[in-house]
């Protein structure tokens, strides 16, 4: 059998396949699924986020510490495309924002914290991280981490009511009359969460039909052939025998139904795909098969009376959903069923402590092991967070980096247990695995989308920096031409001008900012004339809106016990902290120094002494429009003609114009005359050997221009300029250090009472050549059990996840 290549440049082979009335599609329809596909990952490449915190709950007056990672939507290799990541702390209740973070990404890695502060409610929140690309799709696949955060004395939270949401899902999504299929299901309570739950299916006659029963978090499934003409009606059994009606599917006298077996044979699928259309006994169909948007295979068959059945290999599928379609014959797709393969190609995360049980506050020293599925070392990042066992309840099944990147990221709506379907020792996860793959579809993209003959424009780009945006207006409304702006941003280790243009309606931006903390921004407009007519407005990113949970919906499970015992030892683990900030502080007794007051040399000159310089009056500025018309007949030597933005200046000696510095910075004549006379501190004029430092480019001497603004001192407080914004904007945020204490000798034990709930946080490690590394710290107080647990991702896209538990006592 021929099989060709679709799609080599997506490093997933096609796989082969031993079918039965079936045979390869033609060449057009290849190209054209795979033009089409490609074509949309082209304008509309994925990207996912994921955050790795230190622990599932939190008190207020807490710090949040998370480790960013950034991939590629559908290879999961470290996106270096975007380097800006924001992360929000959102309120669930009521969608209102604790903050937002700005997280500088090198290499697809960050990291940062969050301060819980003692005035947010206590409650319910969602961590939620995402770029500005992201944001041209649904806010669902945002990377989302539900939280809780107590209050002191809080009690543990109860659930909602018991109500259930309960759903039916056909295989293939239609129930055709007279086709056998299987029906899944699905039931929710009103927490969010699987509901246990058994029921049947009675016919018009009352006869049951069938029934069923829950296997895992509220799903299950049950073979079931609709009968011609038949209506059917299902009920639901609570425990006290009562019956509650449901939602039958409705029973269709035509159309396609499609049966995958993805458990029977760990190396091939099996597709069954039944038609049933009046008036045909051979229905020509498509079948595509992509994992996450790269295409698989694309085949086409006859389905007979006997139905149409392939054997597909699954070798070469990479491991997470595989998304099947069948087209019809007017390629309208009519039946999806999702997959899920799993090849363990995850990464092994070996956590070696030096000793099974330590002593309070001795040092435990930790060896990670990171190694691919055949046992070979990996060289990589990973991130490290050691918890104390009897404050925190680490939550059951919970998300980690392998169960979010192949599942939780490519579904729509809550996962419960994530993690439950990648654990090796649970021998029903793959069947359990295969009613998620029924009940929750997916919805990344849409085919009516990706078959349009033409794609939109994705309306918000990728950032590699901070953005600075806004809108400039005259005499408060929009400008009728493009209008050049100069902006001047200064920090403690920045200080430069930047230029941009306007667009027609007055909207300007300057992209890929990158800087820590804040800077300080002056804008005005470059065209001297009408500037003082001139106003802005920035516009800063603009988190999306967050779909509210709708139900009471609790994020943990804590037990009554650990709470207390977490709260507790909060408040004492606050009061070390406290102290510990106190004794690092020491008052100094009052001391009088004698000495001869040295002038501070300012920064922005990099010569010596200037042959001549001009101090900037009010007067002196008034009665001119441009530093060189304050310049004139002022300065000895300095030769000006001509006034305003038409003027020409030359140093005496010298044929050429004079090199222009505007607070350390070179430049021309036009960013000199741009400048606000109003905005002007002094001038120095340097000829000759003074100006030498400049090299050649001093020859016909220098202007240097200091401006008020430009002074490291200045109060820009101090007064408004008219037609000129004067403001500070925001950059990447400073990840702190998380502060682990160190105990090297007997008598520091018991100074200050250390009952920390994380004891140790680090999320910028790495392993060496041999896969390996090694981490050391100190434990606390509490005898208790220690959880260490690791994630990590390799730069080819394979994640990881390691615990391991120890004892102090």
């Amino acid at each position: 059998m021929r099989v060709s290549t679709l799609f080599k440049r997506s490093g997933f082979a096609l796989i082969s396949a031993l079918l039965v009335s079936f045979q390869w599609l033609d060449v057009d329809f290849t190209e054209y699924i795979s033009t089409k596909l490609q074509t949309y990952r082209h304008v509309f490449p994925a990207e996912k986020a994921y955050l790795h915190l230190d622990k599932p709950y939190y008190v207020t007056g807490d710090t949040l510490w998370f480790k960013a990672y950034l991939v590629e939507g559908a290879l999961h290799t470290a996106d270096s495309a975007s380097n800006l990541l924001y992360v929000d702390l959102i309120d669930q209740r009521t969608g209102k924002s604790f903050g937002t973070k700005n997280v500088q990404l090198l290499g697809g890695i960050g990291h940062g914290d969050i301060v819980l502060a003692d005035s947010i409610p206590n409650g319910a929140y969602t961590v939620r991280a995402y770029t500005n690309w992201m944001t041209n799709f649904s806010e669902e696949f945002f990377f989302h981490k539900p939280i809780y955060v107590f209050g002191q004395n809080e009690k543990s939270p109860v659930a909602g009511s018991p109500k259930i949401d309960f759903q039916f899902f056909p295989e293939g999504g239609e129930l055709i009359s007279g086709v056998s299929t299987r029906i899944a299901f699905k039931a929710v309570n009103a927490s969010g969460l699987g509901e246990d739950v058994n029921g049947f299916v009675l016919n018009q006659k009352k006869d049951t039909v069938a029934s069923f029963r829950s296997e895992f978090l509220g799903m299950g499934r049950f073979q079931f052939q609709a009968e011609e003409g038949q209506v059917y009606s299902a009920f639901m059994r609570s425990e006290n025998g009562a019956l509650t009606p449901l939602t039958f599917p409705e029973v269709k006298q035509s159309g396609y139904t499609m049966i995958v077996d993805n458990l029977s044979n760990p190396l091939k699928m099996r597709v069954i795909a039944y038609a049933k259309i009046p008036g045909k006994t051979e229905i020509p169909v498509n079948v595509v098969g992509h994992s996450r948007g790269i295409v698989a295979f694309v085949a086409k068959g006859k389905i007979s009376n006997r139905g149409l059945m392939m054997n597909l290999p699954t070798t070469e599928l990479p491991d997470g959903i595989t998304h099947l379609t069948l087209f019809n014959e007017e390629n309208k797709p009519v039946c999806e069923r999702l997959v899920f393969i799993d090849h363990g190609r995850s990464l092994n995360v070996n956590i070696a402590p030096s000793k099974t049980n330590y002593k309070p506050r001795e040092k435990s020293d930790i060896e990670i092991t990171v190694t691919d599925s055949a046992g070979k070392p990996v060289q990589t990042h990973l991130s490290v967070a050691v918890t104390d066992g009897n404050q925190i309840l680490q939550q059951p099944a919970d998300q980690n980096i392998t169960s979010y990147l192949l599942l939780s990221s490519d579904l729509k709506g809550n996962i419960e247990q994530p993690a439950h379907y990648f654990d090796k020792e649970k021998t029903e996860r793959k069947i359990h695995m295969d009613y998620l793959m029924m009940t929750q579809g997916w919805t990344r993209f849409r085919w009516e989308d990706v078959l349009k003959d033409s794609l939109p424009e994705p309306k918000r780009f990728v950032e590699q920096g901070i953005t600075l945006a806004g809108e400039v207006r005259r005499n408060n409304k929009k400008p009728t031409e493009k209008i050049t702006l100069s902006a001047f941003v200064s920090n403690d280790s920045l200080s430069t001008f930047l230029t941009t243009e306007s667009d027609e309606n007055g909207r300007f931006a300057i992209y890929n900012l990158v800087f820590a903390d804040s800077l300080q921004l002056r804008l005005q407009g470059m065209n001297k004339k009408g500037n003082q007519n001139l106003s802005f407005i920035l516009t800063p990113f603009k988190a999306p809106t967050i779909s509210l949970v709708k139900i009471p919906y609790y994020p943990v499970t804590v037990e009554a016990q650990k709470l207390d015992e977490y709260l507790r030892r909060a408040a004492q683990d606050q009061e070390f902290t406290r102290k510990i900030r106190e004794s690092r502080e020491r008052l100094l007794k009052e001391v009088t120094i004698k000495a001869k007051k040295q002038e501070e040399r300012d920064s922005r000159k990099i010569y010596g002494h200037a042959d001549a310089t001009l101090k900037v009056t009010p007067q002196m500025a008034s009665s001119a429009m441009t530093v060189l018309d304050m310049l004139a007949g002022r300065v000895a030597g300095v030769m000006v003609t001509g006034s305003g933005m038409n003027a020409t200046v030359s140093i005496r000696g010298n044929r050429g114009e004079p090199l222009f510095v505007v607070d350390g910075m070179t430049g021309d004549k036009n960013l000199a005359t741009a400048i606000n006379v109003f905005d002007i501190e002094s001038i120095d004029v340097l000829k000759g050997p003074a100006a030498a430092i400049f090299g050649s480019r001093g020859g016909n001497g220098v202007i240097s221009i200091l401006t008020k603004r430009g002074n490291q001192n200045y109060d820009y407080s101090q007064d408004i300029v008219p037609g000129v914004l004067v403001t500070k904007i925001a950059g990447f945020n400073v990840p702190r250090e998380f502060y682990s204490p160190v105990y090297q000798s007997p008598a520091q034990q018991g100074e200050i009472p250390d009952y920390r709930s994380t004891i140790f946080w680090s999320p910028m490690l790495t392993t060496d050549k041999n896969g390996k590394a090694r981490l050391s710290y100190y434990n606390t107080d509490a005898a208790t059990e220690v959880e260490i647990r690791a994630e990590v991702l390799s730069p080819a896209g394979l994640p990881g996840f390691g615990k391991k538990q120890y004892r102090v006592d």
